[in-house]
């Protein structure tokens, strides 16, 4: 197979540079979930470290780990997803911030921590309506209270409070936003006053100031992709850091025939002529995705070996990774979580 996703890491740098600019003074947590979005987990991580990141979000403790080995100990590392005992143990021994939103979890979590060096630090977690796990507001003072006694006890110590909000309307996010703040008071009445507060990602993190707190958690705009009916990223000012590529591999009187296909991880949706994909000649359309080859419109003098771009920054007449994700009714996230992990990462 000729396809490489090309990731650019100097505008990796400068998309951070921009996140952090326009969130100041609040802090950039980096997500780094999915293999930095399929970027390449140890490349962005040490990009983004001479950059000037000092947190990291990686969901589960796996990655969180190796965030760790890449990153060293000078980081902070969030994670929220911690299914198991042996999870929250991977956790605590390479020195990661946990998300906790469950009761049950709470007290495992102050189990497994019985006799460590040093208390893990959690990040309290109430649901403000997406139901993407977190304590129901019912439970929410009773969890504070719990959490304030395992506190003072040395078990932990509450770092952060925070929460997922749809960004699926203004409306919806601000009855979010009054339900944090009300577990925030709820949280100082029992007698927690934690470092951190974090509620808005990327589309929040740029539109509502007031949802920024003490730190966003910022990912895909950091790589560039831009939110789906959202400003282009060149209204954000970011550029898209990756660019999946595929050679000409035949030149047929109906098209292009391209060296990448559905098994790769382009969508079988995005057949029909739909799609922009660039070449030497401009932007031209995407026919017909098959399995392992693909069929591209044809140009003038087009030769096998051309190098076509199946999405990217544009500048071939490419489609982003957002502009085909609308076309099939998704998000740009899964376009780029969609290429083969088999598919070589090239760094520049």
């Amino acid at each position: 197979m000729t396809a490489r996703l090309h990731v650019d890491l100097s505008a990796l740098t400068a998309n951070i540079a921009r996140v952090r600019e326009t969130v100041a003074p609040a802090e950039l947590m980096l997500v780094v979930k999915d293999d930095a979005y399929g970027h390449g987990l140890e490349a962005v991580v040490r990009t983004a470290v001479d950059a000037g990141v000092r947190w990291f979000g990686a969901f589960d403790a796996r990655t969180g780990t190796a965030v760790r080995a890449a990153a060293g100990d000078a980081v902070r590392i969030f994670t929220w997803i911690a299914a198991s005992r042996d999870d929250l143990r991977a956790a605590l021994a390479a020195h990661l911030d946990l998300g906790i939103g469950d009761a049950e979890l709470l007290e495992d979590l102050a189990d497994a921590a019985s006799g460590a060096s040093a208390a893990p630090r959690v990040h309290l977690k109430i649901d403000t309506g997406l139901h993407r796990n977190g304590v129901r507001p019912e439970a929410w003072p009773a969890f504070v209270d719990r959490a304030a006694e395992l506190q003072s006890a040395g078990l932990l110590e509450v770092a952060g409070i925070w929460s997922h909000i749809a960004e699926a309307s203004d409306a919806e996010d601000d009855d979010a936003r009054t339900l944090f703040e009300w577990a925030l008071d709820e949280a100082a009445a029992a007698g927690i006053h934690p470092s951190v507060r974090h509620l808005a990602a990327s589309a929040a993190s740029f539109a509502r100031p007031a949802f920024r707190y003490d730190m966003v958690r910022v990912g895909a705009f950091c790589y560039g992709i831009r939110s789906a009916g959202g400003p282009s990223a060149g209204e954000l000012g970011l550029a898209p850091i990756g660019r999946l590529e595929a050679e000409v591999v035949a030149v047929h009187d109906d098209g292009v025939r391209v060296d990448i296909g559905a098994l790769a991880g382009l969508p079988t949706s995005l057949s029909g002529g739909r799609a922009r994909v660039g070449t030497p000649a401009g932007g031209r359309r995407l026919e017909i995705v098959g399995e392992s080859h693909s069929l591209v419109e044809g140009w003038p003098d087009a030769a096998v070996g051309d190098t076509v771009t199946l999405f990217g920054p544009g500048t071939c007449g490419e489609a982003s990774a957002t502009d085909l994700a609308e076309l099939i009714g998704t998000i740009g996230e899964e376009i780029a979580l969609r290429v083969s992990p088999l598919i070589p990462r090239v760094y520049r």
